[in-house]
């Protein structure tokens, strides 16, 4: 007995050990993310890794993205997803550095893969459907655009690009009821007089 009391308290010294010294890492890492050195936020860090440790390979995603070294950020941002695969914000993350590459079927495969796991998330609706617009394929985008509207009715993004994306599909009705909406929310909102000027 005294000897398994021996061994949990050793045991929990050195686990009261580790978490203090990833605490002031995570701490460190901070500050130095705040004036822009993220190099050295990045060394803090790699100082108490742990590969099968979620936060810390967050962490490193991050700071790897902010300091443009996306193949990495990808890497420890896919690890966080390996650990954790219900995890929303990891896949969020992984957006970030596939973005910046121009890797857009990863950017789809991610938010697709959020809807998954929560087919009303707003976020990776908006920006699926944005995706699909900015490439033409008005009828993808519509499905995404509405249902963010009918999540948010009044929503001024969801609303402007639903408007948007009917007008571009000749749904000029739809377009119009729309635009109006936006003035409501917005009066004179550019975006809104313009998409009404077109139709008019």
């Amino acid at each position: 007995m005294a000897l398994l009391l021996g061994i949990f308290m050793i045991t929990s010294t050195i686990q009261s050990q580790d978490y203090k010294a990833i605490q002031e890492a995570f701490s460190d890492s901070y500050a130095q993310e705040y004036t822009g050195e993220y190099t050295k936020a990045i060394e803090s860090m790699k100082k108490v890794y742990s590969e099968d440790s979620y936060e810390i390979n967050l962490r490193l995603g991050w700071l790897n993205y902010m300091g443009g070294y996306f193949t990495e950020s990808i890497a420890y941002y896919q690890r966080c997803i390996d650990l954790k695969p219900l995890s929303l914000e990891a896949k969020f993350g992984y957006v970030y550095p596939a973005s910046a590459m121009g890797n857009w079927e990863q950017v789809k495969k991610q938010y697709n893969d959020i809807l998954k796991i929560d087919p009303q998330n707003t976020k990776a609706n908006y920006r699926l459907g944005s995706i699909f617009y900015g490439n033409e394929d008005y009828t993808s985008a519509l499905k995404y655009f509405e249902k963010v509207v009918n999540l948010y009715p009044f929503d001024y993004d969801g609303l402007i690009m639903y408007a948007w994306t009917n007008l571009k599909l000749g749904k000029l009705r739809e377009a119009e009821v729309l635009f109006n909406k936006v003035l409501m929310y917005k009066p004179n909102d550019s975006s809104a007089m313009e998409g009404l000027n077109s139709i008019d």
